[in-house]
């Protein structure tokens, strides 16, 4: 039998899918390099370059009983390394994205979650100071601070003067701030 260089793509290739170890070999010498350079061109990385064209031919000897070519041998290698570096970009995007999305859950997502506890801690402090003032002048500030009531509205709803409304908030403003001021300090440290 004439060496297997001068044999077409086509015997090649029938032999192939007849088990022959050297008309596989004879066509990874004749196309690996070609199509090494082909892929390298669009994907810009040796390696993976290497990589594609090894699992190309690895899959052409295992499945060299379930391919049935339609075109030329040679037509085929080059679409299948076109389809696998269209998937390789396909898949580097998709990776890039998940990167970048994870990026950007930590470096936004924990200070955001951070903020979000802290808040509700320090409102759950403020709520427990208020809670510790006394009852007439607790009364007086949540309807100003929480309900947003005016002092006149106060004065009516509770039966006492705008003056003292007005004191009752002044006395619970200056119980707080100390306590709060030392709580801010405490939680934006």
């Amino acid at each position: 039998m004439p060496g297997y260089q001068s044999l077409t793509d086509a015997e090649l290739f029938t032999l192939l899918c007849n088990d022959d170890h050297k008309a596989f070999t004879e066509i990874y010498d004749r196309y690996s390099g070609l199509l090494y350079i082909h892929a390298y061109k669009r994907i810009r990385n040796r390696e993976e370059a290497r990589d594609l064209i090894h699992e190309l031919f690895t899959v052409l000897w295992h499945k060299r009983d379930q391919i049935t070519l339609k075109t030329e041998l040679s037509f085929y290698l080059y679409r299948a390394v076109r389809n696998r570096v269209l998937d390789l970009v396909k898949h580097n995007k998709l990776q890039a994205s998940y990167i970048n999305s994870f990026d950007s859950f930590l470096n936004n997502g924990t200070n955001i979650t951070d903020h979000s506890i802290r808040q509700k801690e320090l409102t759950l402090l403020i709520e427990k100071e208020i809670e510790a003032l006394p009852e007439k002048m607790r009364l007086v500030f949540n309807l100003s601070r929480t309900e947003c009531r005016s002092h006149k509205e106060i004065s009516n709803a509770l039966e006492i003067s705008e003056l003292t409304v007005r004191k009752q908030i002044n006395n619970a403003l200056k119980v707080l701030r100390p306590k709060l001021d030392k709580l801010l300090v405490f939680f934006f440290l």
